[in-house]
């Protein structure tokens, strides 16, 4: 009879064998505490128009170089638990405004390197939480007052270039100018007077080869694709979408046809080839120049599109051809029939070009307002590309965080600074243990000053101190100037460094409510994990 073996009491009592189980201060909070502080380090290093980059390869040995920190939290997998909360938060903040990621992470770890301080002196979690939680009342209280201006036309291209300007030098220091004034240009084309503005409207085509500043914005589509038949042009097109094969359509029931002579065969083919003609002709006859179909094309339809000088266009994706629909104003069709002029839809120029050694496919309209735009950017390399199309995406989701709301705030660390100043002051007004956390709350809102000028190479206790001397005189628009050699503060708005209320609104709330939860978290049980023994490797299997 086998030994029966007590557990040690306690709560491994009740859990099953290789169950984990962590509590109290030491093992729970610190823990959770330090994990999330190497997250915040990993990623603040890449903050600001000066951040590094990380080098990420993922899962599927894919090489990422970038210092976009949705990306290298979204390839990295995180595993840790209370890291994965810090994740979380900025991936909210990455739905709710396409921008400020990385702040989320900074000021979060922050808020817990100092909350771990007040920990070790002696106070309770529930004193630090309330603290923080009130300074981040009085933190939002403050903001709106710190707003510098707003914008009040969305189509005017100066108005908005500032705010777009300051989203794309993050992630592309030294060709902002030119990229922002793509974007701009796109977003404006395409800005709905009544329904809301869709990120998905301002489409990205990357081309391998010359330089970004070779990238240009077109009022329509471009897909990475040849043309199936031998037109390759048509000018004010008339245009039908199928979302099915061009092809002579099988029958859903078996039929069996007997032939008696060679007559027959001939005629049977003959009637095949005469339907498909006609369906062509037909086709042809509304006065379509170019067919788009969503799946294979027929020799025998290609034969008679280049007869009755269809141009014809394959596209694979189904979303390429809704987005293509509302491009032109077609209707997708089916099944291939003749369309009636209101499924049909216009298009100014359809051509194929050459981009470097790159065909494409170019739905062009001429009106300078259209559904969907396009923006191809040209690049060295793939990795650069990459880059710039992110750039691309923080910017277009900057525009549409404005035409939500349209308030902007002075950035360069200005805000930060101002609100740590009013905090504190306010911190200091407070009776409770809660005035040293809400001190705490202020001296954590530092991060962003201090990573901007620790990223360009500059002396951050300098810089701090200088910005704290400019606020005091009421300068709230005070920020780190990270081009110059020396310690030295601009004014952020004289500048032109404007960041959104909104995201900074959503990223103090966000960072602060993540810090909470991971300092509320006293105990962690871990279950063993599922999944039998791995299988045994076999020596006799071939490489196949």
């Amino acid at each position: 009879m086998a030994l029966h073996v007590p557990r040690a009491p306690g709560f491994a009592q009740m859990m099953k064998e290789g169950a984990k189980h962590y509590s109290g201060l030491e093992e729970a909070v610190f823990r959770n505490i330090s994990a999330c502080k190497e997250l915040a380090q990993t990623t603040i290093s890449a903050y600001g128009p000066h951040g590094q980059n990380k080098m990420v390869i993922n899962h599927l040995e894919k090489l990422f170089v970038t210092n976009d920190a949705a990306t290298i939290l979204r390839e990295l997998e995180v595993e840790h638990p209370a890291a994965k909360i810090l994740v979380m938060a900025s991936q909210q903040q990455e739905q709710e405004c396409g921008d400020g990621t990385n702040l989320v992470l900074g000021f979060a770890g922050a808020l817990l390197e100092n909350a771990e301080e007040l920990l070790r002196m002696g106070l309770s979690v529930a004193e630090v939480t309330e603290g923080f939680e009130m300074a981040c009342k009085k933190a939002l209280d403050i903001l709106p007052g710190l707003s510098c201006g707003t914008v009040s036309n969305m189509r005017v291209k100066e108005e908005v270039l500032p705010a777009i300007r300051t989203a794309v030098m993050s992630k592309q220091y030294g060709n902002e100018d030119f990229l922002a004034s793509l974007i701009a240009d796109a977003c404006i084309s395409i800005l709905p007077a009544k329904v809301s503005f869709s990120v998905d409207n301002i489409r990205v085509c990357k081309i391998l080869g010359s330089g970004i500043l070779q990238s240009t914005v077109i009022q329509g589509m471009v897909f990475k694709r040849q043309v199936e038949g031998d037109v390759t042009k048509a000018e004010h097109a008339k245009v039908v979408v199928y979302s099915c094969p061009l092809d002579s359509m099988q029958t859903e029931t078996k039929g069996t046809v007997l032939i008696k002579n060679a007559d027959e065969l001939l005629n049977f083919s003959k009637g095949e080839e005469n339907m498909m003609e006609q369906q062509i002709k037909d086709i042809a006859e509304t006065g379509v120049k170019v067919i788009v179909t969503g799946g294979k094309v027929g020799d025998l339809a290609l034969h008679y599109a280049n007869k009755y000088q269809l141009m014809i266009v394959r596209l694979l994706s189904k979303w390429d051809l809704r987005r293509l629909c509302k491009s032109i104003g077609a209707t997708p069709l089916p099944k291939v029939i003749s369309p009636t002029s209101d499924e049909c839809g216009f298009c100014n120029h359809v051509f194929v070009d050459e981009i470097g050694d790159t065909p494409i496919i170019v739905f062009k309209q001429d009106a300078k307002e259209s559904p969907i735009a396009t923006i191809v950017i040209r690049g060295s390399t793939e990795n650069i590309l990459d880059d710039i199309e992110r750039a691309v995406d923080d910017g277009v989701n900057t525009f549409k965080a404005l035409t939500k709301d349209n308030r902007t705030l002075p950035g360069a660390g200005a805000v930060e600074i101002e609100l740590a100043s009013q905090v504190a002051t306010f911190g200091e007004s407070l009776p409770g243990l809660e005035q040293y956390s809400v001190k705490k709350f202020a001296e954590a809102l530092e991060i962003v000053p201090k990573s901007l000028a620790k990223n360009a190479g500059i002396k951050e206790t300098e810089v701090l101190s200088k910005m704290y001397a400019a606020h005091h005189e009421k300068k709230t628009s005070a920020g780190v100037d990270i081009e110059a050699d020396v310690a030295a503060v601009l004014n952020a708005v004289e500048a032109k460094v404007f960041d959104l209320f909104v995201t900074k609104y959503w990223a103090i709330k966000f960072a602060t409510s993540a810090a909470c939860t991971v300092l509320r978290v006293d105990q962690i049980i871990m279950a063993k994990k599922a999944g039998g023994p791995k299988a045994k490797p076999n020596k006799d299997w071939d490489e196949d």
